[in-house]
C-alpha cells in the first residue's frame, strides 16, 4: 500500500481516494440493482443505520445481504443521483437525489433529497452507513398518486 507517514497512519490523500472510490463502487452497485456487488462493497460488521421513521436499521454484512433482493424489488429503478460528495479522511457526506417506483404502491413513482454519512475501512470496504431521508415526503408523494 505504500509507506505511511511518521506517525504510522497513512497518508491523507490514499485515505481519501479510497473513502472515494468506495463511496462510489457502492453506489453504482445500488443503482445497478446488483444485490451482491452492493454487499460485497461492505464490510462483514456494516451498520446500516437509518433515521427515518420508515427505514431499518441492520447490522452485519450478512444481514444486509438477506434484506437487499426484498428492497431492490419494492424499490424498483432504484437511483441515486450524486448532487455532493465530500470527503475526510475515512469519512464522507454525500447529498443525493434519489428516485424509485414504489411496487407496493401501484409503481407510483418518488422522487426525494437525502443524505448519507460513511466510514470506510481500511480494506476500502464500507463500514458504516447513515441515512437522512424524509419519510413523510415519500408518504406524501404515495398518497397523494393514490
Amino acid at each position: 500500500m505504500g509507506e505511511l507517514s511518521p506517525s504510522g497512519a497513512e497518508p491523507s490523500g490514499r485515505t481519501n481516494q479510497r473513502t472515494h472510490d468506495a463511496v462510489l463502487r457502492y453506489l453504482a452497485a445500488l443503482n445497478a440493482h446488483d444485490a451482491d456487488a452492493v454487499a460485497a462493497s461492505v464490510s462483514a460488521g456494516f451498520v446500516n443505520e437509518h433515521t427515518s421513521a420508515l427505514g431499518r436499521t441492520v447490522t452485519g454484512r450478512s444481514a444486509y445481504r438477506r434484506r437487499l433482493d426484498g428492497f431492490l424489488a419494492e424499490f424498483a429503478d432504484l437511483h441515486y443521483e450524486v448532487e455532493e460528495l465530500l470527503i475526510d479522511g475515512d469519512r464522507a457526506a454525500v447529498a443525493y437525489r434519489m428516485s424509485f417506483r414504489s411496487v407496493s404502491a401501484g409503481r407510483v413513482v418518488v422522487r426525494l433529497r437525502g443524505m448519507f454519512r460513511f466510514r470506510v475501512d481500511a480494506q476500502g470496504l464500507v463500514a458504516h452507513r447513515v441515512d437522512y431521508w424524509d419519510s413523510a415526503e415519500v408518504h406524501r408523494q404515495l398518497t397523494a398518486a393514490t
